[in-house]
């Protein structure tokens, strides 16, 4: 038998861009632990609204399936004494399972010991007992990082909770969570339904709250219709609303029911740079800019309101009155910063704190134009491509002590470049100030230029030298400066662009410049430990499109033991052995290197060094891997220095007879100590020529 099961916990207004993430945590964690519990069920639809977090799930059992038990227990001569009188220990076995202990069995062991057994059944427990707990548990694993209490209730919850509805079938299943006691009643909207609605069955949820409470609770339905409202009312104004997926889902977190408006400006602001009319209307009111078929921002907006009034043009007003002075502001601020050029706010740089133990902004700038110049020159830019570079760098961060980076911090960079502009530097300049922050997360884009390449890694670098130097590494979750976000966008910036830098001497170089008393005793550590956290956000990076690839774990250690200096070569390397163990030489030399290198692990490392004597190869097969050995060394090594790994492993894989016939007929471990040596000298030689690519022995094989 099974029913259909309804879970909702009313609440206050919860944080919109947390809902989404707590509406799909809620319904995996509830369903995780209805399988744990093997309560069988069909499919399962997730709600969420600004108000509430609910979970319907079809044909939920109305029990657990009957579960099979067996159970060993203590030994029969334990279980009786020497008259056959039943012990407390056999009883007690007895007891546990439930049953008098006539009704145990016996089974024997492998040695003929015997053992009381138990076997049969226990009915399954009814899904009503079990359900608040598996909720209860659901609610208290959901990623909230604080949680609030509210009135004198030792609840804890991301908001205050007002109601809870508990269905199974038309059935309320009792229960208090949260400090709410549970019921089959619940709530529409605030001001166009407050009357409370009781619900029939869990099925009818959300039609119930569509019709009897002006309530849409289907995110994804809702985040339709509201689409679909503002895309037609910007039709109707001849434009195109400018949206991205996280302002969608964020507006769709605010409203239950909504109603798109559209609402108009003063076009003497569209005069403010493209980014602070945008700021101004979507991160801070959260209204949809449009644009015009030629691309040029329109003196429109678009607000969802979650209210359907009777008097829309009242909403429309309110909406207007509250945007005319925010663009105001920024219309002053934008008057403001122009009346200084950019380059006379680096002395203030010297008052605004980077980090307490890092010192200013203004020595941070210092340090990322030394970096940006080593590294444009390194990655052989032009010579005005250098003066550029360090021109910006020592302008990147000029923008922050202006009014409009301050009303709006995230424009850092973007108003930069506009001042820049505007005091009449190059626009490559320019353009690396807003660059240098680039890529700002996943998917965005990389800087224009190589000036804005070595800006940006300069800043990337000196940021995570800084605090890799201070112990503020990342650790957990726990990322404050952003690490992972600066690592992931160095990579990013190196292997699309294919820079060609050597990364460990930019780290030594942006380690080295920190201002700490001790660094230079801690470098060495510190560029291990900075190469180490890169290396792994590249392996992360690799891993992710493995499937597609063909590359393994295994595959990136081997690469990682040669240790690249240039994240190119790394990938060059890596590629390169994904396509040779992708043939039956490459195989098998893999599994020669493993074997080569066990046979060396147990050897005294003085016993592999030096050269292979010719006098002492007896056996044909050794005579031919040492001749082999000696015809490939010279063109492999230049093939290994061009980084024309593909040939190098080409070639290599022509040793794969000679290295086959060398272990069928040749005996390593030979009771001789002097030819022992040189067998294993010649097998050290052979490793040594694949290592200078990749340590193969860690390949699986």
């Amino acid at each position: 038998m099974s029913r259909d099961f309804l879970v909702e916990l009313g609440t206050e207004e919860l944080p919109p861009k947390a809902l989404r993430a707590l509406e799909r945590a809620f319904a995996e964690g509830l369903v995780a632990r209805l399988e744990e519990a093997s309560l069988k069920h069909g499919a399962v639809t997730s709600f969420a609204t600004p108000r509430r977090l609910a979970v319907l799930v079809k044909r939920l059992a109305e029990q657990q399936a009957e579960q099979r038990i067996v159970r060993r227990g203590p030994p029969r001569k334990v279980s009786f004494d020497a008259h056959g009188a039943p012990t407390r220990a056999g009883l007690a076995f007895a007891a546990s399972c439930g049953v008098s202990l006539d009704a145990l069995g016996t089974e024997s062991d492998a040695n003929g010991n015997e053992y009381l057994h138990f076997s049969g059944t226990k009915r399954g427990a009814a899904a009503s007992t079990l359900l608040p707990g598996i909720v209860e548990a659901a609610l208290d694993a959901l990623p909230i990082p604080r949680r609030m209490r509210w009135g004198a209730l030792d609840a804890q919850f991301v908001r205050p909770v007002h109601w809870l509805v508990l269905m199974h079938g038309a059935e309320r299943i009792p229960a208090t969570l949260l400090g709410v006691e549970s019921g089959t009643t619940t709530h529409g909207h605030r001001f166009m339904a407050p009357a409370p609605i009781k619900l029939r069955s869990p099925a009818g949820y959300a039609r119930a709250l569509q019709q009897r409470g002006r309530v849409v609770a289907h995110f994804d339905e809702r985040l339709q219709i509201l689409r679909s409202q503002v895309e037609s009312l910007a039709t109707t104004l001849q434009g195109r609303a400018i949206w991205s997926d996280e302002l969608l889902d964020e507006v769709t977190a605010l409203v239950e029911w909504p109603c798109a408006i559209a609402g108009q400006f003063d076009a003497r602001y569209l005069e403010l740079p493209r980014e602070v009319l945008i700021s101004t209307l979507q991160d801070h009111q959260r209204y949809f800019a449009l644009e015009d078929s030629r691309g040029e921002l329109m003196a429109w907006f678009i607000t969802v309101s979650n209210i359907d009034s009777p008097e829309p043009a009242v909403v429309r007003a309110g909406n207007e009155r509250v945007v005319r002075p925010r663009l105001a502001d920024a219309e002053f601020f934008w008057k403001q910063d122009r009346k200084s050029p950019l380059a006379a706010r680096l002395e203030g740089l010297e008052s605004v704190t980077f980090q307490a133990q890092l010192g200013s902004q203004g020595g941070r700038t210092r340090r990322i134009a030394a970096l940006a110049q080593w590294i444009a020159a390194n990655a052989h830019a032009s010579s005005e491509e250098i003066a550029d570079a360090t021109r910006a760098a020592m302008l990147c961060k000029c923008d922050l002590p202006t009014a409009m980076v301050g009303e709006f911090p995230e424009l850092q960079g973007v108003m930069g470049r506009y001042y820049a502009l505007a005091d009449g530097e190059p626009a490559a300049v320019a353009d690396a100030i807003r660059d240098h922050y680039r890529p700002r997360g996943a998917g965005d884009a990389l800087p224009s230029s190589v000036v804005g390449d070595a800006v940006a890694l300069a800043d990337k670098c000196d940021a995570l030298a800084g605090i890799f130097a201070i112990g503020q590494k990342p650790s957990g979750t726990r990322d404050p400066f952003a690490l992972r976000r600066a690592a992931i966008g160095l990579l990013r910036i190196v292997l699309e662009h294919r820079l060609e830098i050597d990364l460990l001497a930019l780290l030594e170089r942006a380690v080295g410049q920190q201002p700490l008393p001790d660094v230079g005793a801690r470098a060495e550590a510190l560029v291990g430990e900075i190469y180490e956290f890169i290396i792994e956000r590249l392996r992360a990076q690799y891993l992710e499109r493995g499937a597609v690839d063909g590359i393994t774990t295994e595959m990136f250690d081997a690469v990682l033991a040669t240790r690249p200096r240039s994240l190119l070569d790394f990938d060059a390397r890596l590629r390169a052995l994904m396509r040779f163990t992708q043939s039956a030489a490459g195989a098998s030399l893999a599994a020669a290197n493993k074997r080569i290198a066990n046979i060396l692990k147990k050897s005294p490392v003085a016993s592999v060094a030096g050269s292979v004597s010719a006098e002492r190869l007896r056996e044909p097969a050794e005579q031919a891997l040492h001749h082999s050995l000696d015809e490939l060394r010279a063109p492999v090594e230049t093939l290994i220095a061009q980084r024309e790994y593909g040939a190098a492993l080409d070639r290599l894989a022509g040793l794969r007879g000679s290295v086959d016939a060398f272990f069928d007929r040749v005996l390593v471990n030979d009771p001789d100590e002097a030819l022992r040596q040189n067998r294993l000298t010649l097998l050290a030689q052979l490793r040594s020529l694949f290592a200078g690519i990749a340590d193969l022995s860690r390949l699986p094989g």
